[in-house]
């Protein structure tokens, strides 16, 4: 059977060896990329100092914040912002940033406010219903025994 086999392999080899592989060729050139471009320096602009605000206080939603801002267009920024936290405490962050040392940030959090309803509890008296008389069960067998 082994003897079969190789003849059949040697075959097959020579009717492949008649066959040359076709030589690939590309349907297009290769790309021609250009030399990339000299670097050119960001180019500099005056000093643009800004200086902003906000605030806002909606009693619907509980959205109480405020920030400003200030910065002399030379890198020094200096600012602060605050918020009104769910636990009825208030944060307060101040902030200064420069080139020299970077970011740097206070945060102070003050006690939350004390809960104060808007109206008071009303006062209910305690119902008064009478007791409930209630006989006591009489045991009674629902079979009796055989024995």
């Amino acid at each position: 059977m082994a003897a079969k086999f190789i003849i059949f392999a040697a075959c097959v080899a020579t009717a492949l060896a008649q066959y040359s592989a076709p030589a690939y060729k590309p349907a297009y050139s290769a790309p021609a990329y250009s030399a990339p471009k000299a670097y050119a320096p960001e180019p500099a602009y005056a000093p643009a100092p800004y200086s902003f605000e906000y605030s806002v206080n909606d009693p619907h939603t509980y959205d109480v914040k405020s920030q400003s801002e200030y910065a002399d267009g030379n890198g020094y920024v200096k600012g602060s912002y605050s918020l009104l936290e769910a636990d009825g405490s208030t944060r307060t962050v101040e902030y200064t940033a420069d080139d020299y040392n970077g970011f740097n940030a206070v945060v102070k959090n003050s006690a939350p406010a004390a809960y104060k309803p808007a109206y008071s509890a009303p006062a209910y008296a305690a119902p008064a219903y009478p007791a409930p008389a209630y006989s006591a069960p009489a045991y009674k067998p629902a079979y009796k025994p055989a024995y």
